[in-house]
């Protein structure tokens, strides 16, 4: 008989697998430890999308979640690069609030 995973579990393979697929090889982590993860993550809103080129574009986003029951804001700007037809994180920067 076989254990299905729980949906807390499923939840962090599924970013794992999504922030190591949007890494480029060189630059992925050799592990990600997501189980200390106490996050509840809420949304995220895509602010601005910018193609730089055909292999480069530039999104903004701003993600909102809790952690010890205290909301928290991430907004960055992030780089993404095309290569092999597929799409990589590159760099972000977190811009002074204002």
């Amino acid at each position: 008989m076989t254990t299905k995973p729980s949906p807390c579990r499923l939840r962090r393979n599924g970013l794992r697998n999504l922030l190591r697929s949007l890494s480029r090889r060189h630059t992925r982590p050799a592990a990600l430890n997501l189980a200390a993860d106490t996050a509840k993550w809420l949304g995220l809103e895509v602010k601005k999308y910018l193609p730089e080129s055909e292999n480069s574009a530039t999104v903004e986003f701003v993600a909102r979640c809790k952690i010890g029951g205290r909301a928290h804001r991430l907004h960055e700007i992030s780089r993404f690069v095309r290569e092999d037809g597929r799409w990589y994180y590159l760099d972000g920067e977190f811009p002074a609030s204002g």
